[in-house]
């Protein structure tokens, strides 16, 4: 199997079947443990911040492109993420009362990741089917947007190994493939109660991670180009898996389950990263 057609059956797993398995799960049971979540949450979040930090960023810096160009690629990566997760908040946030200025700024319960309290808003006023189908497709439309840049990081890392399978682009379609898992599950609850079947909801769900694969393909395709994009594309998924770690995954994890358990599951990440990486 040649490298693209490797890349898109790799993305199309961590993309359309990661955000479908979480729409299935959202589908028949709508809840989990928030202890065992956060744990999985800060886990991948370390794996990630090893394959960041030990293979994409050095990879960009050994392109011998300016130090200059490599941190600004980091940076509109960065900026990029934040700015697609502001969208999602501004349109969902004032739907529930709890989240205000007293609200910390990411989700503090599993049923907060899932949007689950947001379907509780929408019953408990009583409103039509057609407003939650309507917060449902909004909801699918934020993550699809959100999981362009995600699928440019594995493309990324594919165009970087110069290999079919690249140890560190599979290990980060698998952990963006069970970060897609909750996001999955934001989108099937509103739908599946806006009216929707559950089998259409599930389907409508795997379908908004298909632009992962297009990520990957653009991710791919700049690190193929030469030197200067393989730089800004490696240099761009940096930024933005680094912003999905600290900005979301971590801060959910710690929040979600307030003890130390959560910093030492990140920690084995990082091992198990390095192991990924060097071993």
């Amino acid at each position: 199997m040649g490298v693209l057609a490797t890349l898109f059956l790799t993305t199309f797993i961590a993309g359309v079947v990661g955000t479908g398995l979480g729409g299935l799960v959202g589908a028949l049971l709508q809840k989990d443990s928030n202890r065992t979540v956060s744990l999985l949450l800060s886990f991948a979040g370390g794996v990630m911040l090893s394959v960041v930090c030990f293979d994409l960023v050095v990879e960009a810096i050994g392109t011998g492109v300016s130090i200059y160009t490599v941190i600004g690629s980091i940076a509109i990566g960065v900026a990029v993420i934040y700015f697609l997760n502001w969208l999602i908040d501004r349109k969902t946030n004032p739907e529930v009362p709890h989240v205000d200025a007293n609200h910390p700024q990411t989700h503090d319960d599993l049923d907060e990741l899932i949007h689950a309290d947001h379907f509780q808003q929408h019953r408990k006023h009583k409103d039509s089917k057609l407003a939650l189908f309507v917060a449902g497709v909004v909801m699918a439309c934020a993550i699809a947007l959100h999981n362009v840049p995600e699928g440019m990081t594995i493309g990324a890392s594919y165009a970087s190994n110069n290999a079919v399978m690249g140890r560190a682009a599979l290990t980060l379609a698998v952990l963006i493939g069970l970060h897609n898992i909750p996001e999955g599950m934001a989108v099937s609850v509103p739908l599946i109660s806006g009216g929707m079947t559950k089998w259409k909801a599930v389907v409508v769900t795997a379908l908004s991670g298909a632009p992962t694969v297009l990520g990957a393909l653009l991710g791919f395709w700049l690190g193929e180009i030469g030197a200067l994009g393989l730089c800004l594309s490696l240099g761009f998924a940096s930024g933005a898996m680094l912003y999905v770690v600290f900005g979301e995954i971590l801060p959910q994890a710690i929040i979600m389950y307030r003890s130390k358990l959560p910093a030492f599951s990140a920690i084995t990440g990082i091992l198990v990263g390095i192991l990924i990486i060097f071993g």
